[in-house]
């Protein structure tokens, strides 16, 4: 009996000695209470309790946690209402804080984020709302931050998911963008008229130019045509003329160096004055040399016919 009475008494110090170890795992930690007073913080590790006196009032999840609230309605500063639902991101600094500081911290997130976006919304109208996300979303990052440091809490990103104006609203909305829409087709369409007239006339004036270029260039190209024509045919008139007098010259130089005296010379002199005048001259004007000679001629001529 007595054994048994040992062996009960072993199994039970075995299981109270094994619910005095705790394994905290990452990114957790546990709030630990000894006789209902805080008695530390256990962080990642094995830990030991003192049994019947310490408990873990609370396990705390260290990682970044997601809240998505519910719409909220708010009204803007030209007093439109909308519903506006948003999401904060946050996560536990201070696990003593987070278990000592605020009753609910999920709740008192939720109504602390709907007071803060009522009160940033009640400065901006509707237009500066739908277009200022990035700027609501910091300042209330921002103060939800502050606010809840008391509470062991970091909120480190807060985003706007939906912001959803009154029907009406969004009706007046459509209807402007469908203008706003209608009015760039116009404009652009305008401005495609535009350009083309503008590219049309820059074509027309570039052909125009190109045209009387290229007339400029066919006149110049025929004027230098024409003038080397000219010049060849004046070099070929002097070349004829230059060889006239070449044969002339040669002629009278063959007759000099035959011994020919002076009256063969008048004779041939008669001879060109005779193809000069080529029976067409009326009156011709003749040396007195040579009308000295004209009667030599004629005798000879006379005697060339006895004979």
């Amino acid at each position: 009996m007595g054994a048994v009475f040992v062996i009960v008494l072993l199994v039970i110090v075995l299981v109270v000695l094994a619910s005095c170890v705790t394994i905290v795992p990452q990114a957790h930690a546990y709030v630990v209470e000894r006789l209902g007073a805080y008695q530390g913080t256990w962080n990642v590790g094995l830990h030991l309790k003192m049994p019947f006196f310490d408990r873990i009032a609370r396990r705390v999840n260290l990682k970044e946690q997601v809240c998505d609230f519910p719409p909220q309605p708010v009204i803007t500063k030209d007093n439109v209402t909308m519903q506006i639902d948003s999401i904060v991101f946050f996560m536990i600094t201070d696990p003593r804080l987070f278990s000592y500081g605020v009753e609910n911290p999920i709740l008192a997130i939720e109504n602390l984020t709907a007071t803060t976006l009522r009160n940033i919304i009640g400065d901006m109208e509707l237009d500066q709302t739908l277009t200022s996300r990035e700027i609501i979303n910091t300042k209330m990052r921002s103060t939800l931050d502050e606010a809840t440091d008391p509470w062991g809490i970091k909120v480190t990103r807060v985003e706007l998911k939906n912001i959803t104006p009154p029907a009406a609203i969004r009706d007046a909305m459509e209807k402007q963008m469908k203008a706003e829409r209608e009015k760039r087709e116009a404009i652009l369409r305008a401005e495609g008229v535009k350009q083309a007239t503008i590219l049309e006339s820059e074509g027309k004036k570039a052909s125009q130019i190109l045209n009387a270029e290229a007339e400029k260039q066919a006149t110049i190209l025929a004027a230098e045509a024409q003038k080397e024509k000219e010049i060849r045919e004046a070099e070929g008139r002097a070349e004829a003329i230059r060889q006239v007098q070449q044969a002339n010259a040669d002629g009278i130089r063959m007759i000099k160096d035959a011994g020919a005296d002076d009256a063969v010379l008048k004779i041939k002199s008669l001879e060109a004055f005779q193809r000069a005048a080529d029976g067409k001259a009326t009156k011709i004007i003749i040396p007195s040399e040579i009308q000295g000679l004209a009667g030599l001629v004629s005798s000879l001529q006379g005697v060339a016919e006895k004979e």
